[in-house]
C-alpha cells in the first residue's frame, strides 16, 4: 500500500493547504502544559510525511526526530528543512511498527491519522509498545484518529476530487462490509514544466479503531489514557465527531 505515499508526495502540501499546522502546534503545546510532567524539549514525530508539523515545532525550538516509511515523503521534508535552515531535525526512514532510536524522547506525536494507517491490531500494538519503550516517564503521546463516524459517512464508498494550481487528485474510497477498513484509490495529475501533466496512481488503506480498542491497546503497552477531545479547543467528542485528538502518558 506504500505506493499511495509515492503518488502523493510531490503534491501533498498543495492539496492539504487547509490544515492549520500552527494552530495544531499551539494545541500540542497546550497538551504539554496540561498533561506532561514537564515541558519536553525532545520530540519524536511518527509518520512525519512531508514534515509540516516537524518544521513548525522545530521552529519553536524543539529537537525533532521525524520518522516516516516513505522515501518520497522524507525527501520532500528534508528539502523543506534545508530551505528553511533548520538544523534541529533528525530524519529517519522507518516503519512505525518496527523502528529504533538512539535514545529516549520526552514526547511522541503522530498527526493526520497516522495511526489509522496501521491496518491491523497487531501493528497498532507494536507501535504503542515502541512508543512506551522510547518515551521517558511522565512524557505524553499525542495522536489523532479518524473516527468510526467519518469512516461510515465521509469515507464510505464516496469519490472526491482535490484540486490546486497544477495538481489534481482523484480519490475513490471503498469501505469493506464490516466498515472498519477503507481503501483509497488515488490518481494524481501533476503539471510539468512543459505544460503536460504526469499521472501517478497509488493505493492507501486506513483502519477504523474504536475508543475501547485504543484504550486497551494503550493499556497493554503500559501507557495511561488521559484525554480524548474533538478539537484544538478541547471540546468534548460527540457521535458526529470526525477526528479524535488523544493524549496518553507514560507513568512515572
Amino acid at each position: 500500500m506504500n505506493d499511495g505515499y509515492r503518488a502523493l508526495a510531490s503534491v501533498y502540501d498543495r492539496l492539504n493547504g487547509d490544515v492549520d499546522y500552527a494552530a495544531w502546534a499551539d494545541f500540542t503545546e497546550r497538551c504539554f502544559e496540561k498533561f506532561s510532567s514537564r515541558k519536553p524539549t525532545s520530540l519524536l514525530e511518527l509518520g512525519c510525511g512531508t514534515g509540516s508539523m516537524t518544521l513548525e515545532l522545530a521552529k519553536r525550538g524543539y529537537d525533532m526526530t521525524a520518522l516516516d516509511i516513505s522515501e518520497d515523503m522524507l525527501a520532500v521534508a528534508h528539502q523543506r528543512a534545508e530551505e528553511e535552515g533548520l538544523k534541529n531535525i533528525l530524519f529517519l526512514r522507518g516503519d512505525m511498527t518496527d523502528f529504533e532510536l538512539y535514545g529516549t524522547v520526552e514526547s511522541v506525536i503522530c498527526c493526520l491519522d497516522g495511526i489509522n494507517h496501521l491496518t491491523c491490531r497487531e501493528d497498532a500494538a507494536a507501535c504503542f509498545s515502541l512508543v512506551s519503550n522510547y518515551l521517558e516517564p511522565g512524557g505524553v503521546f499525542l495522536f489523532d484518529l479518524n473516527t468510526p463516524y467519518k469512516f461510515k459517512t465521509l469515507y464510505a464508498d464516496n469519490d472526491y476530487i482535490l484540486e490546486d494550481d497544477g495538481a489534481v487528485c482523484c480519490w475513490q474510497n471503498r469501505l469493506n462490509k464490516k466498515g472498519d477498513v477503507c481503501d483509497f484509490y488515488l490518481t494524481v495529475f501533476e503539471e510539468q514544466p512543459n505544460g503536460l501533466y504526469k499521472r501517478t496512481d497509488g493505493v492507501q488503506r486506513e483502519r477504523c479503531y474504536g475508543m475501547k480498542a485504543i484504550r486497551n491497546l494503550l493499556g497493554a503497552a503500559g501507557l495511561e489514557f488521559i484525554s480524548a477531545v474533538s478539537s484544538y479547543n478541547f471540546d468534548e467528542i460527540t457521535e458526529g465527531t470526525e477526528r479524535w485528538y488523544i493524549t496518553a502518558r507514560k507513568p512515572e
